[in-house]
């Protein structure tokens, strides 16, 4: 049995439906994220499950126990918000100790408790510290201990990173990884941030107008998308207009206007289906000459037009007539790599299981 199963939960602001049928099991000690663009129900979600909200229609069962039942303040659940919502006349140890003195736990108890939730986030030395004293990431953690200290069976994370810069990010991105593997709390996590989802999570819900996308494991989702949305929600994608021409068991070919003939692998699809291939950038070589391998699709173009992104380049280059297909060149190679220029012959090719052909 999951530890929450969600059931056909609906949610509706008088004639904007916020949650649409939404249905899903969490497992306990999963790493488990609500994915989607603003307005697609993932905070409302989150809301519903902490008791804040309540669901027109459905069951939310934790422990297989019905949680309609369960006052929000009752709940084994624990909320860590953006903006930390720490009192800023209380200490580190204070502010961690708060939840456990609503409880009127004894004082030795109370304080083993901080010690510990301290020890869990790498602040045993800032527990005297009040939060205005603190790093941005250094407050995040002590809502986090905050949030731990009672160990709730479910800690649910609204956006808790959107206000730190890019790297204090990515170190917290760490951190909690590592946080969730120690102290082995089911978190469920709320972001529009696609990279952040990806780097953090065990399984993904993309929700999408108060329904799920899809729900799967990152990988998954980045390389075996369901559909248009969350082929170009999910990262960066090319996503060029085709038809099925040929229909393999495994291999199909598609026609695609102004390229011609481009194998992808078959999911599914009958011949004459009209879609999409979807081509992830980093999976076209690309190279002023390049040598054909097997079962590629190989093409000739010029670059249209270029990112320089550091690490990589990013190449739009037209190819066929008027098709343009994005590329990733690493800038890998010793000493400085030249960049191809706007108007530069190119060669591109990807084998044709890089490719995914999606309906509609």
């Amino acid at each position: 049995m999951a530890l929450l199963e969600i059931r056909n939960i609906v949610r509706r602001f008088g004639d904007f439906t916020a949650v649409d049928g939404v249905s899903m099991d969490i497992e306990a000690g999963e790493f488990f994220t609500l994915l989607g663009p603003s307005g697609c129900g993932k905070t409302t979600l989150l809301r519903m499950i902490a008791g804040f909200d309540s669901p027109q229609s459905g069951e939310m069962l934790l422990d297989g126990k019905d949680l309609a039942s369960i006052a929000p303040e009752k709940r084994p659940i624990h909320t860590v918000f953006q903006s930390y919502a720490l009192f800023p006349h209380m200490t580190v140890a204070e502010n961690i100790a708060f939840p456990l003195r609503m409880r009127k736990l004894g004082k030795g108890e109370i304080g083993e408790r901080v010690r510990q939730s301290l020890e869990d986030v790498r602040l045993t030395d800032r527990g005297g510290r009040y939060p205005g004293e603190l790093s941005g990431g250094q407050r995040q953690r002590v809502a986090l201990a905050r949030a731990l200290v009672n160990r709730p069976r479910l800690l649910l994370l609204d956006e808790p990173l959107a206000a730190l810069d890019m790297k204090l990010r990515e170190q917290m991105q760490l951190e909690l990884i590592n946080l969730q593997k120690e102290v082995g709390i089911t978190f469920i996590y709320v972001t529009h941030d696609q990279t952040e989802a990806l780097a953090l999570s065990h399984r993904i819900a993309v929700m999408n107008g108060g329904k799920v996308e899809q729900l799967d494991e990152p990988s998954k989702i980045y390389d075996s998308p369901k559909n248009r949305f969350v082929a170009d929600f999910i990262g960066t994608c090319n996503l060029i207009d085709a038809e099925v021409s040929v229909a393999g068991e495994e291999k199909m070919v598609l026609q695609i206007r102004g390229l011609g003939e481009v194998a992808a692998r078959n999911p599914g699809a009958t011949g004459g289906a009209k879609g999409i291939l979807a081509l992830r950038p980093e999976k076209v070589r690309i190279a002023a000459q390049l040598a054909p391998e097997d079962d590629e699709n190989h093409f000739k173009g010029r670059v249209h037009d270029f990112l320089y992104m550091g690490d990589v380049t990013v190449y739009i280059v037209e190819v066929g007539d008027g098709v343009h297909v994005e590329a990733l060149l690493p800038n890998s190679a010793a000493g400085r790599p030249r960049i191809l220029a706007v108007g530069d012959p190119v060669e591109i090719a990807w084998r044709y299981d890089a490719g995914t052909f999606l309906d509609g």
